[in-house]
């Protein structure tokens, strides 16, 4: 559905690192295949549910269940090349970016957000 990079605090805090790629895809598309039972879930508020592995620790996705779309992470997903069309959260950024791509202040509207942009 969309592909971009988050600079919400929430991320921010998750990843370690002031920028997350992200994939998003329709929950139902969405499916694991191996060691659905090792992962553990985290929630600090209601629109993300954090996946991660109980033996390793490592992030593997994110459901937002508001918007009806998982966030697989790319490095997880043999073949996939992330390719990113978008920034969100980008108010609360930590570094700029000036790749081209549209900056949302917080998502587009087909997200759930404004819709409303800064400029690059």
């Amino acid at each position: 559905m969309f592909a971009g990079y988050c600079h919400c605090a929430d991320c921010q805090a998750w990843s370690a690192a002031p920028i997350n790629a992200f994939s998003l895809w329709k929950s139902g598309s969405v499916r694991i295949t191996k060691g659905e039972a090792e992962l553990g879930t985290f929630n600090r508020t209601e629109h993300s549910y954090r996946k991660f592995c109980k033996r390793c620790g490592g992030h593997v996705m994110t459901e937002h269940p508001r918007m009806r779309l998982i966030d697989v992470y790319a490095n997880l997903l043999k073949g996939y090349r992330h390719q990113p069309t978008l920034h969100a959260n980008y108010a609360s950024k930590m570094v700029s970016i000036q790749d081209g791509l549209p900056k949302y202040v917080d998502l587009p509207a087909d997200l759930g957000g404004s819709g409303e942009m800064l400029p690059d």
